[in-house]
């Protein structure tokens, strides 16, 4: 497991330094280069020399990609032109947000998503199936931002089941460890928090995991139809085994493969897609940040933003890997 691990991250490598090359050509083919992006368009000659020579833009390609790589291999993403803050500190202020939605989501698409396929794929033609595909097509059909919207609308502003915005609600004293406000709330005994923080990400996570849910069901439900028909499930069960371990054992486990990737990709581009819905719900992630730095061109928020996802597909990517291995071994040996 261990050689596996170490394999799989050495190729993760070419990936990433293929990525920093297309970036770097990126911010040196900015219209005007970058200096005119970050002063606009009615900066002066002097203003844009001496910005090339503060960046180091009037150095040999290769110096400039060299430290390039130095910069990000130190965490030096840059300074944001409209916070005047180091973007990495940005990052961290704003990223475990986003990750609490994210997962939130994630974890409510999989719990829904997972048993609705699987059952649909046992009663196939039934009414479940119908009506499982049925909304699969809808819920991938309707906007994240029309959907968040409405949710907004209906549970929070007329009906006042759930706050409309934020992540706290003001007044509730919570010690923040890790930035993720309900783990917060549970490592430091605040319940109280924890609650507040869970009912704030309800509204948010439905919509987000709206597609998500479509997606994983449609996917559960196509590899349980195909496992199903396998000579080792007509097999196990003509032998008399336990409608449990034939479901679990022989059914689920070689279902879920395919399923795996669909959720490694979905939680990457969920980390990544939130923008519209933190807008919605004014939640302060990372979604919202980018949006402002979109608006304002502030160009090294844009590339650490690029990196910062790329870094976490990567790392779902390993993940993806490693339950591969975990549900079949002979993943390992390739």
């Amino acid at each position: 497991m261990l050689r596996f691990v170490v394999r799989r991250l050495l190729q993760l490598i070419p990936t990433l330094l293929g990525l920093s090359v297309l970036l770097f050509i990126w911010l040196n083919r900015l219209p005007g280069g970058p200096a005119s992006a970050i002063l606009g368009e009615k900066a002066t000659e002097a203003e844009v020399a001496r910005i090339n020579r503060a960046l180091g833009l009037d150095q040999p390609v290769y110096v400039q990609y060299g430290r390039f790589i130095k910069r990000l291999i130190e965490g030096d993403l840059g300074t944001s032109t409209q916070t005047g803050q180091p973007v990495m500190d940005e990052f961290l202020l704003r990223f475990p947000a986003t990750v609490e939605l994210s997962l939130m989501a994630i974890v409510l698409a999989v719990a829904v998503g997972v048993p609705l396929g699987y059952f649909a794929a046992k009663r196939r033609g039934g009414w479940l199936d119908v009506a499982a595909v049925s909304s699969s097509l809808i819920g991938i059909c309707i906007p994240v931002f029309f959907l968040a919207f409405m949710l907004r609308t209906v549970f929070s502003v007329n009906l006042g089941w759930f706050p409309s915005y934020g992540r706290l609600t003001t007044g509730i004293n919570a010690t923040e460890v890790t930035g993720l406000a309900v783990l917060d709330g549970l490592l430091t005994g605040e319940f109280d928090a924890t609650w507040d923080a869970l009912s704030h990400l309800i509204l948010p996570a439905i919509a987000l995991a709206s597609i998500p849910v479509a997606v994983i069901v449609r996917m559960t439900r196509a590899s349980v139809l195909e496992v199903l028909g396998e000579d080792y499930v007509r097999t196990a069960e003509s032998k008399g085994l336990r409608k449990g371990v034939v479901r679990t054992r022989h059914v689920l486990r070689n279902a879920l493969l395919p399923v795996i990737t669909s959720v490694g990709l979905l939680t990457g581009s969920l980390l990544s897609g939130a923008v519209l819905t933190e807008s919605v719900f004014t939640f302060g992630g990372i979604g919202s940040f980018i949006r402002t730095a979109i608006d304002g061109r502030d160009y090294p928020v844009l590339v650490g933003f690029i990196m910062f996802i790329a870094m976490a597909y990567v790392l779902i990517n390993l993940l993806v890997d490693l339950a591969y291995s975990l549900i079949d071994p002979r993943v390992r040996v390739h």
